[in-house]
């Protein structure tokens, strides 16, 4: 259910809910991420359009592996994987195909992304991968935020 429900407190359809994460700052040592945690924090919002997890050439199998099988579509880059990210998931909010949007990561530049998906009348939600790997600039730019223990 997106922001504008809630607060009108009616029922409506499932929002269509768009997940990006962050690969090479979400899946460190320091922190266990688990992707079905972020595979229910998906459900919990609505309807699950975009899964999706960024990742770079240097990606584990076991990783890509993990995810697919998760239902998530992994998107390799050799570039920037922040980029690939940013420009994914402004295109998925300005193109009107989701209703909410997750970034996970822990990474400032997302911020504008946040901002974007907000004026575009978006619920945002910006998921940290643990208390040590929070940013302030996404929590504070997103509707809600969500740490993950």
């Amino acid at each position: 259910m997106g922001l504008f429900d809630r607060l009108r407190g009616g029922p409506s359809a499932p929002a269509n809910v768009g997940i990006f994460v962050d690969g090479p700052n979400v899946f460190r040592e320091e922190f266990d991420v688990d992707l079905d945690d972020l595979r229910a924090l998906t459900e919990a919002e609505g309807t699950s359009t975009i899964a999706r997890v960024y990742v770079d050439e240097n990606a584990g199998g076991g990783l890509i592996q993990a995810a697919e099988a998760r239902g998530f579509e992994v998107v390799t880059t050799s570039g920037d994987v922040d980029v690939k990210l940013a420009v994914d998931a402004v295109e998925a909010a300005v193109e009107g195909r989701i209703d909410t949007l997750l970034i996970v990561s822990r990474d400032t530049d997302f911020k504008p992304v946040i901002e974007t998906a907000k004026k575009r009348g978006l619920n945002t939600i910006a998921v940290a991968p643990g208390t040590y790997g929070r940013s302030d600039a996404l929590r504070n730019a997103a509707h809600e935020e969500v740490t993950l223990e």
